[in-house]
Order: C-alpha cells, then structure tokens, then sequence
C-alpha cells in the first residue's frame, strides 16, 4: 500500500449542531409569547378589555343580551363638484385629465359650500393645470394629489366647513 492513500476507518463523520435549531425554536415561542402579550394588553391593535367571561360567554353558545350602543354617523351632504377636464400638453402618454369629485360637508354648512362652488371648481381646475405629467403618472399620485385639493379647498370654503374630498373619477385619457 502507497502512503497516498487514506484508511476510511479513520475518517470520523462529524454531525452537524442542533444547538441552532434549538435557539431558533426558544426565539418563536418568546417571539410568539411577546406578541400574544402585546395584543392582549392593548399595546398593539387590541383594545385589552378582554375578560374570562367574555371568553366563557362565547364558548357556552349563550347570547348577550346587552345591546351595543354605536355612535350615530355626523349629518353630512356631499356636494357634487362638476367635472374638470384638462389638457396635459405636449410629451405625455395622455393628452387630457378627467377628473370629477364630491365634497363631504356637514349638512349646516351644505348651503354655504354651495353657494361657493365655482370658486372651489375654480380651484381645483387651477391646481390641476399646474401639474406636471409625472406628478399625475407617479405610483400613489392621487392619494398625494387628493391631500393637496382637500387643503385648498378647505382654504377656500373654510376648514370646518369641509370634511373631506371624495375623487369619484380620475381618468388619464
């Protein structure tokens, strides 16, 4: 036999660790632990008012007969803004805008924002024209585009006048 060659008796197989399997097991479960505690006690997403007999009442099958009091809805009007259509100009995939709203507005007010309609239309076809194409072409635009026609409209119309600005139409064409 020549030196070269190596006895396979020798050779000792080593078997991998489970000491990180081990460590990663004992991590989710303090993980899961720690965040079971944490929706529970109300730091994340739960309210914590949960009590043993609100569990207990839902296994038994037995309805509450308490009634659960909601708030009443804010008496609101929503206000149709007519229809803005606008033209792009040159070096866009779109040549128009067609964008048409509604203002949410309590019902006191209704008539007031009415009555100042065309200066809120005015407004909002002022801001739309000032836009650059890809202000109008950018991933989330309208959500950006609705914040900014919400606050100029409430310049225009008063803050508490307008609760919010609903876009019911908003075509690239």
């Amino acid at each position: 036999m020549s030196d070269a060659t190596v006895d396979d008796e020798n050779v000792e197989e080593k078997k991998p660790s489970k000491l990180p399997l081990i460590i990663g097991i004992v991590l989710a479960l303090a993980g899961g632990g720690g965040g079971f505690f944490a929706v529970q006690s109300g730091m994340l997403g739960g309210d914590g008012d949960h009590t043993a007999e609100d569990s207990a009442g839902s296994d038994s099958g037995a309805e509450s007969e308490e009634q659960v009091d909601t708030p009443a809805l804010p008496a609101v009007s929503f206000i149709e803004v007519p229809q803005v259509v606008v033209s792009l100009g040159p070096g866009t995939r779109a040549a128009h805008l067609r964008f048409r709203a509604s203002l949410e507005v309590p019902q006191n007010y209704a008539a007031e924002v009415e009555g100042i309609l065309p200066r809120v239309q005015d407004v909002l076809n002022s801001y739309l024209r000032a836009l650059e194409p890809r202000d109008l072409e950018a991933p989330g635009a309208l959500v950006k585009l609705r914040g900014q026609m919400l606050r100029r409209v409430r310049l225009v119309a008063g803050e508490d006048r307008v609760r919010d600005l609903l876009v019911l139409e908003f075509v690239l064409n």
